[in-house]
């Protein structure tokens, strides 16, 4: 059992509904871009932008977020990111240029990273956890399809605002949420620059390998000096230096690498050698990614009642699984157990492992692990996409 921050509980639903919505932005837009572009009057290229500024805000707002977290507490916390939803929704739904989209996206990104991370820091049991973590999973299986749905039946703007749905979720758990904050000591703002810097460069390796892969080495030594300064800043020292810390982040990282370049990679080797149709293929991939998050809630409460060497073997088994499969055969029913089991080990790594990192610091370190370990599963969900990028057709 993890360690409780609350008197009264948030009820887990609350939690997962504050949390899951954060995936629509990051999977939403998939099938609307070309609706995007066309609102907009820009090209398909241009409209993309949308997506890569919510992947940024989020990879940048979580472990921001997090710290806001540890230093100010749940109430304010969420109360500065439901206003950043909120601005972000409005520029979306009513900006007239490409920028006000962009940048919407950008503050929506900023504000779901903090209520995420919120949810996750107030999920106080495995059974919780993987709540969250489950609804993150299932909604983004959804997402694109429900993007498309939500587009045709309204607006590809309320398609891009489906993020701010996580604002209802608000008011029921800032009332239940503890006033105080969890951490003392004040904001590291040099820490949090130079780990903002780092985690930005880190986002454009896919886009612009050698300048951004050189920029994020250079934020690494900045950090890794300023870690020397001040042990317990923005990044506490103690996270790199607890083992099981960061081998649970390490294999989030990985079972989110492979999940998501699966998610790409499949369809492709689908197109090649099934002889489907992209609607068909669409159709025949929702299943294992739906099994992947739905089953993730069951495997991490789960895992609090077996031993943890067995829970780590066998979701790493399950993603090298899916892995060696897929690069073996080009089979349909094979290449889709394949995404099955990558789906199923990230989905349920993401709950297993945070209950596993967080348990393993100090409890006024808590939300700093929160956030550093929901970056390296995001950093894993966008350099999984961009090595199939580099793969041969």
């Amino acid at each position: 059992m993890m360690r409780g921050l609350t008197r009264e509980r948030v009820p887990a639903v609350t939690l997962a509904l504050l949390a899951g919505p954060l995936s629509f932005g990051v999977a939403g837009p998939a099938l609307v871009l070309d609706e995007v572009a066309g609102g907009l009057g820009v090209s398909v290229g241009t409209a993309t932008w949308t997506v890569t500024a919510f992947g940024w805000g989020v990879a940048v707002g979580t472990p921001l977020m997090a710290g806001l977290l540890g230093l100010r507490g749940v109430r304010a916390t969420l109360a500065f990111c439901g206003l950043l939803l909120l601005a972000g929704a409005s520029l979306v739904l009513t900006g007239p240029a490409p920028p006000y989209a962009i940048l919407g996206c950008a503050l929506q990104a900023l504000g779901a990273a903090g209520l995420s991370a919120s949810a996750m820091n107030l999920a106080d049991s495995a059974r919780r956890m993987g709540l969250v973590t489950a609804a993150l999973a299932v909604v983004g299986s959804l997402a694109p399809l429900l993007g498309s749905l939500v587009s045709d039946l309204l607006s590809w703007r309320a398609a891009l605002a489906l993020p701010a749905l996580s604002l209802l979720a608000v008011p029921s758990v800032a009332r239940k949420a503890p006033p105080a904050p969890v951490g003392r000591g004040s904001f590291d703002l040099a820490g949090a620059a130079i780990l903002t810097a780092m985690v930005t460069a880190l986002v454009f390796v896919p886009h612009q390998p050698w300048p951004a892969g050189l920029a994020s080495l250079a934020g690494l030594a900045l950090l890794v000096r300023h870690l020397r300064l001040r042990p317990h800043g923005f990044v506490p020292a103690v996270l790199l230096r607890t083992p099981e810390f960061l081998i649970s982040a390490g294999l989030a990282f990985a079972l989110a690498m492979v999940n998501f370049s699966l998610m790409y990679a499949i369809p492709r080797e689908l197109s090649q050698h099934s002889g489907w149709t992209s609607g068909e293929i669409g159709v025949a991939v929702l299943w294992p990614l739906l099994l992947g998050g739905s089953l993730s809630w069951f495997i991490v409460t789960a895992s609090a009642r077996v031993r943890p060497g067995v829970t780590v073997a066998a979701l790493t088994g399950l993603g090298l699984a899916g892995l060696l499969v897929s690069t073996l055969t080009v089979l349909p029913a094979a290449l889709l157990a394949a995404q099955a089991a990558a789906s199923v080990a990230a989905s349920s790594g993401q709950g297993v492992f945070a209950v596993r990192a967080t348990a393993a610091v100090p409890d006024d370190h808590r939300p700093s692990a929160i956030g550093l370990f929901s970056l390296a599963y995001l950093l894993g969900s966008a350099f999984g996409p961009a090595i199939v990028s580099l793969l041969p057709s």
